[in-house]
């Protein structure tokens, strides 16, 4: 049936609340945004500072490394200088010279009174333009090291010192990386705020992340800042706020959309509601099933009366993709390819014949007639059909069928048993006088005890065969003429090797290797074994003419023989041919159906009924050598048999009369 209708539209409140849920979510996600954006902003500012101060004190490390050589450059110099040194001595001294060079500004020498003894360059330089940065802040600001020189005698401790003047600004340049200048402004400042050294521009305005480190006792009094050249601006007045202001106004106009496309949509929901109502009424007063698919072949519409037809529920069916729970399982393959054809456009425009497995097993015939299925925009989406049950139809023609082929196989075996019995009167009495005629040559032959023993052994073979067709032609005749079979209790391991005895010769011209697998001890069988001999013969010339058609196969035959349960034998005729080709039983044992340009299609026919009159069944199946298995089954004999048979046999002498066409007399 269809879909089911939707639930009532909402009250008019919880309706207003809907159509603003999307401004209400925004409005949500904004907020969260900026409470990210904030909590990452901290997060920032606290990875930069832990940055800014492990900096500080790694350029305090390299600082501290630079002026700790240079001092022990002035202690090896003041060690090195002799009481009395002139200047001359002094520029000699090679630490001065690499000093001047490298750092140093001057190199004065004082006595014990602190008077300068010596003092290299003469001229004291202008440190204004050599501050780093290239600012009058810190010009003119140096520092110094210090070393005592070595004295002599009691006063040794007041011989004097030697002071060594340095560019702070010098320092900075030669200790503070590029990449660390480019990221912070590096100062030195003394306790007031004074700035003796700047590597960098000094950062403009406030926000600058800052750091100080003493840089004691190598220099007195003395700090290392490093300020963050980049201040950081807030998010909120960064492009994040714009973003979620315009995200925000254009929610609130879509919301706005939103409301007005609501209400037309709940005007269309209602006029739609009514419609489905009253298709759905018609569908359901309809007594045709109808389904519909999808482009994909998925269901996804069936009425009340498809629901009826198969058995399942619409929550079983819809949805659902090929292999449908209705098709026949032992049919998937050819239910596919019907699926496909009619996805395809090539489904029978009159309709066509298929069968459906209904949810309690049972097996319903129904026409399908396919049409396209087009939305309201005129584009095909699927496929409709309509779906009516002919299972009464289809048993009304097969019985009326059957009625018919059973007139028809009863007027064949009517017209058979006559023309049977005109053959074994007309073949009587040729089969008479070679009987008789095969027994006079024998006697005469056994008379003159000339002969030889192989032409003997001919002649009795041939007297035998005549007499053995005489019988087989009366048993025929008696069989289609209704006369039940003279069963007997025999051995059917004897009746399968004087069967294939008489085709013994056939099978060597064919190269045929014919193999027993009798069962031990095999339980004798009611039957009567000229028949069953017949029986045999055919199915055994039937394997070696489609194996001698094909070609292609070795030319195996293998004859089984074993009790199946506790009332029958079956007997199994395997061979290695081309096999059935997907014939069953029923096409083959089909009257006037041959597989042989030359047969008459009844072999078959006659053994089935011939097996049937014997109260056993036959059977074709796929044999393990490849090739087809013929199987048959027959009733095991029993004491009860013995009775019937004594009885029948009373009936039929009584009732019958003595036929003199029954065949020739040995």
């Amino acid at each position: 049936m269809l879909r089911p209708l939707a639930s009532p539209p909402p009250p008019r409140r919880l309706a207003a609340l809907w159509w603003a849920s999307p401004f209400l979510l925004a409005l949500a996600f904004v907020l969260a945004v900026a409470g990210w954006l904030q909590w990452s902003e901290v997060q920032e500012r606290d990875d930069e500072r832990r940055t800014l101060i492990s900096d500080a004190l790694t350029l305090q490390s390299r600082i501290g490394d630079w002026v700790a050589t240079e001092q022990l450059a002035v202690d090896t110099l003041a060690q090195r200088l002799v009481p009395g040194a002139r200047g001359d001595d002094l520029l000699r001294q090679a630490a001065v010279t690499e000093g001047l060079r490298r750092l140093w500004i001057s190199v004065t020498v004082l006595d014990e009174a602190n008077r300068i003894r010596l003092q290299l360059p003469e001229q004291q330089p202008q440190l204004g333009a050599a501050s780093a940065g290239g600012g009058a802040e810190g010009a003119g600001i140096s520092a110094h090291l210090s070393a005592p020189l070595p004295g002599q005698g009691p006063h040794a401790q007041r011989a004097g010192r030697v002071i060594v003047r340095f560019d702070p600004a010098a320092l900075l340049r030669q200790t503070v990386p590029w990449w660390l200048a480019h990221k912070y402004t590096v100062r030195l400042v003394d306790g007031f705020d004074q700035v003796i050294a700047t590597a960098g521009d000094a950062p403009a305005g406030r926000g600058h992340a800052s750091h100080r480190v003493s840089i004691d006792p190598l220099m007195v009094d003395t700090f290392l800042e490093l300020t963050v050249r980049d201040a950081r601006k807030p998010w909120w007045k960064t492009l994040p706020l714009v973003l979620m202001a315009v995200f925000l106004s254009l929610t609130g106009a879509a919301t706005w959309m939103l409301r007005r496309q609501m209400r037309v949509v709940a005007r269309a929901e209602l006029a739609w509601r009514t419609e489905t109502a009253w298709r759905r009424a018609i569908e359901d007063s309809l007594t045709v099933g109808l389904r519909g698919r999808d482009a994909e072949g998925r269901l996804v519409h069936v009425n009340r009366a498809f629901c009826d037809l198969v058995g399942f529920a619409p929550e079983q069916l819809l949805g659902r993709l090929p292999p449908m729970p209705y098709w026949p399982p032992d049919q998937l393959e050819e239910s596919m390819s019907r699926h496909l054809r009619n996805m395809a456009g090539q489904a029978p425009r009159e309709g066509y014949e298929t069968r459906f497995v209904r949810a309690d097993g049972r097996h319903v015939d129904v026409m399908l007639m396919e049409a396209p299925l087009v939305d309201a925009e005129g584009q095909h989406v699927g496929w409709m059909a309509s779906v009516v049950d002919i299972t009464e139809r289809k048993r009304l023609e097969e019985r009326e069928r059957r009625q018919t082929e059973a007139m028809a196989h009863q007027a064949r075996l009517t017209t058979l048993g006559e023309v049977a019995s005109a053959l074994a009167h007309q073949l009587n009495q040729p089969l008479t006088a070679i009987a008789g005629y095969n027994a006079g040559v024998l006697r005469m032959l056994e008379r003159s005890g000339a002969a030889e023993p192989v032409v003997l052994q001919a002649v009795r073979r041939l007297g035998d065969q005549a007499a053995e067709a005489g019988r087989i032609v009366q048993r025929i005749r008696e069989f289609l003429t209704r006369r039940a079979p003279q069963r007997e209790a025999c051995d059917l391991a004897l009746v399968l090797k004087r069967a294939v005895d008489l085709l013994r010769r056939d099978l060597q011209r064919h190269h045929v290797k014919l193999h027993f697998k009798l069962a031990p001890e095999l339980p004798f069988v009611s039957a009567d074994p000229v028949l069953i001999e017949q029986v045999v013969i055919n199915l055994v010339r039937n394997a070696m003419d489609e194996m001698a058609a094909s070609g292609a196969h070795q030319g195996q035959i293998t004859l089984t023989a074993v009790p199946v349960g506790e009332r029958f034998v079956r007997v199994d005729v395997d061979d290695d041919g081309p096999g059935l080709r997907g014939r069953g039983i029923e096409q083959l044992t089909a009257p006037f159906y041959s597989t042989k340009s030359d047969g008459m299609g009844m072999g078959l026919a006659i053994c089935r009924s011939v097996i049937e009159a014997h109260h056993g069944g036959m059977d074709a199946t796929a044999s393990p050598l490849g090739g087809a298995r013929f199987s048959f089954t027959l009733p095991q004999h029993t004491a009860q048999d013995d009775a019937a048979a004594t009885l029948d046999q009373t009936d039929a002498e009584t009732d019958t009369e003595p036929d003199t066409t029954a065949g020739p007399s040995p």
